[in-house]
């Protein structure tokens, strides 16, 4: 009778066991479903439409309106994290695609820095910005941007994993406080000036919180469980994968706001304002809308 008993029990707990082992790998096939329908959907969605704005945001690039450079850069960025998607995805399995998405992803939030620097230097210092933001600088700070990640990437290589994906988090998280000041500034700038019309100040106020919306929903989660992987729950986790997919999607937005081509010709002062300033002898560099 006893000997039935133990056999019951050990019966019981191996069947609870199998049980748990049967949940649990269900519901990572279920996560790795969710998330392979998502990448398709953002590839199949965001790979022709990102070519297409790359393309047509290169004749909107002039001496006077180097936003695009910034947004092109961006897209480009999205562009080789959709190949890397693609990489991943087709068997064998190499690490090498996940590094480099990982990189294009640092880069990514750099160039919406930049976006968000550059309108509010065009719109808080448009004089300055005038004479000062060429072509040229813009693509030397593409180049700054596009090398500075291998700081967060190249311990990916050296260090273990959890503290590799710390200084992820930690590097991805620097840009915060920045892209708050920028897009604050700038919208404080705007509502205070009257040389710029009301649409344009609408639309140069959408990209900006556009981008602000972008760095906190969709990789704020990410970062989250970078810094904290251990404390987070599954949900958390899961999340984090599938908004940072969405990420080259939401950049697409910007587009909308770049057609009509936001320039700096939008950040004009009045004409009187300028003849007082230079008669003054003010530094040009110091007149804003504020």
């Amino acid at each position: 009778m006893e000997d039935l008993h133990k056999y019951n029990t050990s019966h019981n707990y191996s069947s609870d066991l199998s049980n748990i082992g049967y949940t649990y790998y269900n519901d990572i096939d279920n996560l790795m479903f969710s998330l392979n329908v998502v990448t398709y959907i953002v590839l199949v969605i965001g790979l022709p439409l990102t070519l297409v704005a790359i393309y047509a945001l290169f004749s909107q690039v002039r001496n006077d309106n180097v936003t695009p450079i910034y947004v092109i850069n961006l897209l480009i960025s999205d562009l080789i994290q959709f190949c890397c998607m693609i990489a991943v995805m087709v068997p064998p399995e190499d690490s090498l695609p996940a590094l480099i998405k990982g990189h294009t992803r640092f880069a990514s939030v750099g160039f919406m820095v930049c976006i968000a620097m550059e309108r509010y230097f065009a719109i808080v210092f448009p004089l300055w910005y005038r004479f000062r933001q060429t072509i040229k600088t813009s693509v030397l700070v593409c180049v700054m941007v596009w090398v500075l990640p291998l700081i967060c990437t190249l311990p990916k290589l050296i260090c273990s994993s959890a503290n590799a994906n710390l200084i992820a988090g930690i590097f991805l998280l620097l840009p915060l406080p920045l892209l708050i000041f920028f897009v604050g500034g700038t919208l404080r700038a705007l509502s205070a000036s009257i040389s710029v019309r009301s649409d344009e100040k609408r639309r140069i106020a959408g990209m900006l919180v556009l981008v602000l919306l972008i760095y906190i929903l969709l990789f704020l989660p990410s970062i989250i469980f970078c810094m904290a992987e251990e404390l987070v729950n599954d949900t958390v986790s899961s999340l984090s994968l599938v908004f940072i997919r969405l990420c080259p999607l939401a950049d697409l937005v910007l587009y909308v706001f770049m057609r009509k081509g936001t320039s700096v010709s939008c950040c004009r002062m009045d004409s009187n304002e300028i003849k007082s300033s230079s008669s003054s002898g003010d530094d040009v560099s110091t007149v804003s809308f504020t």
